[in-house]
């Protein structure tokens, strides 16, 4: 049976931590006197006063079983969505309230598409909540509420266990707490020393924290509309592929890089694995630029390098437009898209891991066709992975797939063009953000139908919930014992 008092007091718990986001923005709009102040100071009280009632009437809860967790992980992410988007519906400009709604999702699912043509337009106030979102969302508010709990150790374990899916937790050997203050520990470090770096670089200190939120997050926000290409800088660009890449590797592994544990970067078959397709990818993509005409090979090294990791890595900064690159590189570049970084990280897509593990599962399966009495393991790591986890892999590629056909097909009936759909699709669903045809790097989503807005707003949540996490959550609300 389900405790919806239960569910209803965790989600207060999620109401309160955006809030404290909120009144730092509304602050900042305060101190610079912007018309943003009331929007994030309403959302702000709304927030506190709506997360503050289930905790004061509704007991203590000490435990909290997996099914309860499950509705309390999914729901909390779609209840965020819905808040986030009040101060820009308030606002105005740009933002009606399709437009709110999929610039809040895009933010909080770290997926980095927006709708707005002119960003610069928005307060500080707005930019800094606008980034806010992509930090919330970079490894999760659930996670963050995990963290404070004061709640047993099973409640933790259950709402963490309907957060992230098993395969990311081969390299944590620790316990549900110590995971999460481990992740959050990580990510606040990478942040903090891509602001200081970039603040060293030239940005100013605003600047330096939205782009480091939205780098770290791997979500792609910016505060210019020519996103890092308005600085022109190749150091600055050198700062944020480097950490564009740290947020997409698992973050048990760059832990165990600092703290000498035997589980690190440099230990890491799949870390290497990944980092050398990553740059065969920049190696191709930039000789066919250079072989075509439209760079020489350092800029065109340069340009390849940022765009491969940036999408690569679901992150969607841009330092060029890339609508017209020869279809070779388009074609690379949305493969990356699909793959995207590791599991355990703050990347989108189909997961390199995963990937990885389909690839032995098909030599496992090819061996079996060929020695049909042979006894084989699939291992991933050294760690043998079990037949059930590689059964999981196949259907969440199949759903996958699925759905990112789906929404193209739905896209394409509403007289979005082709590579437009198609991209858009592979980009929401990825968490990625920019993709190729009228929602290229420099571009935006402003000429999507509104119908097709929603459409991809249920992707980018979707891909930021695994599919299959949300196919769990129905059978649990429909599941009667």
């Amino acid at each position: 049976m389900t405790r919806w008092e239960v569910i209803v007091k965790y989600l207060g718990y999620v109401l309160l931590f955006n809030a404290l986001f909120f009144y730092i923005s509304a602050s900042i709009s305060f101190f610079f006197h912007e018309n943003s102040l009331t929007p994030l100071l309403y959302s702000a009280v709304v927030c506190t006063i709506l997360g503050s009632f289930p905790l004061i009437f509704v007991e203590k809860i000490d435990e909290v079983n997996f099914r309860e967790g499950m509705v309390i992980s999914v729901f909390g992410w779609i209840l965020t969505c819905f808040v986030g988007a009040v101060p820009y519906f308030m606002w105005g400009g740009e933002f009606t309230f399709t437009n709110a709604l999929f610039e809040s999702v895009s933010g909080y699912t770290t997926t980095g598409a927006t709708i707005l043509k002119n960003v610069e337009a928005l307060t500080k106030g707005l930019l800094f909540w606008r980034a806010s979102t992509h930090f919330i969302g970079g490894v999760g508010i659930i996670l963050f509420v995990l963290l404070i709990l004061p709640s047993a150790a099973g409640t933790r374990s259950s709402i963490y266990n309907s957060e992230l899916s098993g395969l990311s937790k081969l390299n944590f050997r620790m316990r549900t707490r110590q995971i999460a203050r481990v992740i959050v520990v990580v990510y606040l470090s990478l942040i903090i020393i891509e602001i200081a770096l970039l603040w060293t670089l030239g940005m100013n200190f605003f600047d330096a924290t939205c782009h480091a939120f939205a780098t770290v997050a791997t979500g792609g926000f910016s505060t210019k509309n020519l996103s890092v290409a308005y600085y022109d800088s190749v150091w600055i660009e050198v700062v944020i592929m480097t950490f564009m890449l740290l947020g997409s590797i698992h973050f048990g592994l760059l832990y165990g890089t600092v703290t000498g544990n035997k589980m690190n970067v440099f230990t890491s078959k799949s870390v290497r694995t990944y980092v050398g397709l990553m740059f065969l990818g920049i190696i191709v993509v930039a000789a066919k630029l250079t072989n075509d005409g439209f760079y020489s090979w350092w800029t065109s090294l340069r340009y390849a390098s940022f765009q491969v990791i940036s999408l690569g890595t679901t992150t969607g900064f841009a330092t060029v437009d890339t609508p017209n690159w020869p279809i070779l590189t388009v074609i690379i570049i949305m493969y990356f898209t699909i793959q995207c970084g590791m599991v355990g990280s703050t990347s989108g897509g189909l997961k390199f891991d995963r990937v990885l593990l389909f690839y032995q599962s098909l030599k496992r399966q090819i061996k079996l066709v060929l020695h049909p009495s042979g006894v084989y393991i699939t291992k991933l790591e050294n760690v043998v992975i079990s037949t059930e986890m590689e059964l999981q892999t196949a259907i969440f590629f199949i759903l996958y797939l699925v759905t990112l056909f789906v929404t193209a097909l739905l896209l394409s009936s509403m007289n979005v063009d082709g590579m437009t759909s198609i991209s858009a699709s592979i980009a929401t669903i990825g968490n990625a953000g920019p993709g190729f045809g009228k929602v290229s790097s420099l571009g935006n989503y402003s000429s999507i139908p509104d119908a097709g807005k929603y459409v991809l707003s249920i992707n980018m949540l979707l891909g930021r919930l695994e599919i299959i996490n949300v196919f769990a959550l129905f059978t649990v609300l429909t599941y009667k014992k």
